[in-house]
């Protein structure tokens, strides 16, 4: 179930009946016919709302200038250009529901098929960006393949619209991959060169924060040659990249072995990995000895120091960013002294945890991470110098 904030909308599409939201528009349109003194719901209406999860579809990464209007257009539009409006002639989009503060929208179709047709079209390029088409939270797999077609149709003429089969998409199946504890300073091109070492994805998603951009460290995945799935599953399972350990498996369960048929793949593969894994993996930072106190450098630069307003904005996000790994007892980010002078320490944050558990929580989370587009270096400082403000190196 989804709570809006205020600034999300509705959106009813012209030429049809007004709805409450979470409704469809005949939900109160009462039979003649009684059941123990009460009316009883339209068969259709039931039907529309057991339907529901597995005929919407969740739109990420839409333009600000986007809305109900113009997303139920450029969907309808491009689902009968690709063949993929099933039930009819008419529009495929029903309704709209949009969160402009979060750029993404939940868009239903008319039936399930037209839905499942829609997941094509993950990538398209909607008012000039990239979009991504998904399931929603709520979808129901067991149940939605009793509905109807739970894949789109292999015969969409996708062409039409630009898109090539599973250039963007193509991460719904049993053949999905989920590929866990990638590090933070990865990119995406770095991942998908690793994953290629096996041949041509059909689809991949490095999953981010929707508020920084930033990577959560893990991506899903799935090749063109399904047969390799679980070569590359064992392959890749457990390699250590960076300070991380990679955790690659079938995203519907929980372990998998290579076939005896396999091996003699597997065993190359590996080969290449060890070769990737020297061209991925960043030379670890200086850690320094475990403390209670971690020093972050290119974080802040001195012009950003200067101004009080600035200041305080930097320091507020970093006791809200830097909390999240432990309790903080202190939070000091020298400033450059106002006559022009030296001042040691400018350029670095300095983070006092309650104990050490909680600071090293925070080296791993932080090191290659960015802020404020600069890639965080986060090493141990020695308590001692801290306590005495020295915060030279």
């Amino acid at each position: 179930m989804f709570i809006f904030k205020r600034n999300c909308q509705f959106g009813q599409i012209p030429g049809t009946t007004p709805t409450i939201p979470g409704m469809f528009p005949n939900m109160f349109s009462l039979t003649t016919g009684q059941f123990g003194g009460l009316p009883v719901m339209p068969v259709q209406a039931m039907t529309q709302q057991a339907t529901r999860h597995a005929r919407r579809v969740y739109v990420g990464g839409l333009p600000p200038s986007a809305n109900e209007q113009s997303v139920a257009t450029f969907f309808s539009h491009v689902m009968s250009a690709i063949a993929g409006n099933t039930a009819g002639p008419g529009d495929a989009v029903v309704n709209v529901y949009i969160n402009h503060e979060k750029k993404f929208a939940f868009v239903e179709m008319r039936s399930v098929e037209e839905a499942s047709n829609a997941m094509a079209l993950d990538g398209i390029i909607f008012e000039g960006a990239p979009v991504k088409v998904r399931r929603p939270s709520d979808y129901n797999p067991s149940l939605a393949a009793t509905l109807g077609p739970s894949q789109p149709n292999p015969n969409l003429n996708l062409g039409a619209v630009g898109l090539m089969p599973g250039s963007a998409g193509g991460l719904e199946g049993p053949d999905r991959i989920f590929v866990g504890g990638v590090p933070y300073y990865f990119t995406e091109v770095q991942i998908r060169e690793l994953l290629e070492s096996f041949g041509p994805l059909r689809g991949f998603d490095l999953v981010k924060d929707r508020e920084t951009g930033n990577s959560k460290g893990y991506a899903f995945c799935v090749y063109q040659d399904l047969s390799v799935t679980d070569i590359a599953c064992a392959a890749l399972n457990g390699i250590k990249m960076g300070d991380k350990t990679l955790t690659v498996r079938r995203a519907n369960q929980g372990t998998t072995q290579a076939k005896p048929e396999q091996e003699s793949v597997l065993l190359h593969a590996q080969q290449q990995i060890a070769l990737q894994r020297l061209m991925l993996q960043q030379p670890p930072a200086p850690i320094g000895i475990a403390s209670k106190v971690l020093c972050l450098t290119q974080v802040v630069t001195e012009d950003e120091l200067k101004d009080d307003e600035d200041y305080e904005d930097i320091l507020a996000d970093m006791k809200t960013e830097c909390g999240k790994f432990g309790d903080l007892v202190n939070v000091v980010i020298p400033r450059p002294n106002p006559n022009g002078e030296a001042s040691a320490g400018v350029g670095k944050v300095f983070l006092e945890y309650v104990d050490t558990e909680s600071a090293s929580k925070a080296r791993t989370g932080l090191h290659g991470r960015k802020f404020g587009g600069n890639q965080v270096v986060a090493v141990f400082y020695e308590e001692d110098k801290f306590h005495q403000g020295d915060y030279e190196d």
